[in-house]
């Protein structure tokens, strides 16, 4: 991955806030399933003030740049998902910090940092039914990818790919985290709602990556 850090990050986190404004009923329709169906509602009215806001935020670096938006995802997304996905973003601004460059290397430590953070923010595993189930195969893949030699369109599809098959996997899981995880076995046969949003983010940044600059 190329160009401009400060530039790319933007990019990013834009993508990610448009995503999840423009998904809310469906978010909220997975997470109605099993669970209270605020998840869309939550998300969407956090990232709403992240693009209200977006011309605030002090750019000086990615790392000063992601930490203002943990700040706000942390306060303004209600429920579970705030802590997360605000812990999230405060990993990776702190991995940014060491690794100035984005490198895809520095990418990818910094989807481990941010996974890293969901795992002990939210006492969460791979395989227990959340966002962590689409995040972790995307950032293998990634990884996988870079040894490859691919660039960065692929990549981000390659990822986005492997972000949809296992968000869709986790129908055959049973929640052991959350809201959905007081059904029991009554969760098993719907998808994660976290896992999906994972791999819509990723599905939106592969469609648009090759706009960016």
């Amino acid at each position: 991955m190329t160009g401009n850090p400060m530039t790319q990050a933007e990019f990013v986190v834009r993508t990610i806030a448009q995503t999840a404004v423009a998904n809310e009923k469906y978010f909220g329709d997975l997470d109605a399933v099993v669970g209270d169906g605020d998840f869309g509602y939550s998300l969407a009215r956090g990232f709403e003030v992240v693009l209200a806001d977006w011309d605030t935020f002090d750019r000086t670096d990615v790392a000063t740049f992601l930490r203002k938006i943990a700040v706000v995802i942390t306060s303004k997304v209600g429920g579970t998902s705030g802590p997360l996905w605000g812990t999230a973003f405060l990993r990776a601004a702190t991995t940014a910090a060491a690794s100035p460059d984005l490198t895809g290397g520095t990418v990818v430590t910094m989807l481990r940092a941010a996974a890293e953070g969901i795992q002990a923010r939210g006492s969460a595993s791979l395989g227990d039914k959340t966002l962590l189930d689409a995040l972790i195969p995307a950032t293998d893949e990634i990884a996988r990818q870079l040894e490859l030699g691919s660039d960065a369109p692929t990549t981000i599809r390659a990822a986005a790919t492997a972000a949809r098959t296992s968000a869709d996997a986790t129908a055959g899981l049973e929640a052991r985290r959350g809201r959905a995880s007081y059904t029991g076995e009554r969760s098993i046969g719907s998808v994660d709602p976290g896992a999906v949003a994972v791999a819509v983010i990723f599905e939106a940044l592969a469609d648009a990556w090759p706009t960016a600059s």
